[in-house]
């Protein structure tokens, strides 16, 4: 990560915690992590801290192994590292002594326990509090190379799914069109992932976040929910497409026509200050309007970046208002009980006057697998 990059992401940090009562927050390694040091370190059972004082200081604790990536990455950190045989009580001691803050923030959704009783240990009697939000909110906002980053993990999604959705046919197993679909991601130069891909069929497909089967094949008139992303970069893709398998009936149709309208209706809403409250009521008062009102069970959206699911939440409730630089999915489904889920899902950009859809894959109801009666 280039210097100046490294110092700005810090000092967003620093304005943020301006609103935190944190005197000193302490980062495990994920996404705010690489975000701050460019250093991808796993959660392990070895605790690695990333210290940051409302003063710009920066400490570490560090596992000895890591040392020489960790030097090479972050040699402006004041470091303490620890043996597997010594324990880590004392690296987290010595960097108390140095800190000497009356509240420690943490990232509440992320840390460990064990990790949170060593910070008790070495600082005492100081409180540990709760600053995730105030943590987060340094990814917010993308700058140009992050929506690079982001618009290349999209396109090769796209390009595997178009790839894959030529070869289903009704007899394949989900499982099937599962790994079709990560074989053509690798192939198109994603790093992996961003998540394993749900692939579901007919009746499963109601199920917003079930899990692919091999039992379960596909048959003429399913629908086909396809809800996945490419990894590429540290930043993620999150699409889903609904397709149907040789023919869809009527119904489905009226409630494919449902979601496709308050896709669209999102897209063409969302712009700065519209909170997400507001983005949430407006697309779910489409699917409402429309007469499934039943069949609603999930909130439009979330923020999308260095992590799938990050904020902002589009949902009931959140008056957090869009921002320019922002990156939310919009992804409005209707799922009725063992016969059909129907989501279509885009990642959308927050502009100065208005949005972008960084994913364009057609929306349009789509049959799929015609060649087989």
């Amino acid at each position: 990560m280039e210097p100046g990059l490294k110092e700005a992401r810090r000092q967003k940090l620093l304005a943020a915690m301006e609103t935190s009562d944190a005197e000193a927050v302490a980062i495990i390694p994920g996404a705010n992590f690489y975000h701050l040091t460019g250093a991808h370190f796993h959660l392990m059972e070895r605790p690695t801290v990333l210290f940051v004082t409302r003063s710009g200081a920066m400490h570490a604790v560090i596992p000895e192994l890591e040392k020489a990536r960790w030097q090479a990455l972050a040699p402006e950190v004041e470091t303490d590292y620890w043996q597997d045989s010594d324990g880590f009580d004392a690296a987290f001691a010595s960097v108390a002594r140095r800190l000497n803050a009356s509240r420690i923030g943490v990232e509440g959704q992320r840390m460990r326990v064990f990790e949170a009783e060593a910070l008790r240990r070495a600082f005492r009697e100081t409180p540990v509090l709760d600053a995730h939000a105030a943590i987060s909110s340094i990814r917010l906002h993308k700058d140009e190379a992050e929506i690079t980053a982001m618009e290349k993990a999209i396109a090769i999604s796209e390009t595997a799914l178009a790839a894959t959705i030529e070869t289903v046919r009704p007899g394949m197993s989900e499982w099937e069109v599962r790994g079709r679909l990560l074989a053509a991601m690798l192939a198109e130069g994603a790093d992996g992932p961003a998540f394993e891909p749900i692939v579901l069929a007919g009746g499963a497909s109601a199920d917003p976040h079930g899990s692919p089967s091999a039992e379960r094949v596909l048959k003429r008139g399913d629908a086909l929910l396809i809800d996945f992303g490419a990894a590429w970069g540290g930043y993620n893709a999150d699409i889903t497409r609904t397709f149907f398998v040789g023919d869809a009936g009527a119904q489905h149709r009226e409630i494919y026509a449902a979601v496709l309208a308050a896709n669209a209706k999102g897209r063409a809403i969302t712009k700065p200050g519209l909170t997400m409250d507001e983005l949430d009521r407006t697309v779910t008062g489409v699917l409402v309007e429309a007469g499934f009102s039943d069949l609603v069970v999930h909130k439009t959206g979330h923020g999308l970046g260095q992590e799938v699911h990050e904020a902002p939440q589009v949902m009931k409730g959140n008056d957090q208002p869009a921002e320019p630089g922002m990156v939310i999915t919009i992804e409005p489904g209707l799922y009725r009980t063992d016969d059909i889920g129907v989501r279509i899902e885009d990642d959308v950009l927050v502009t100065g006057d208005g949005c972008r859809s960084l994913s364009g894959f057609p929306r349009e109801l789509t049959i799929i697998g015609e060649s087989v009666r």
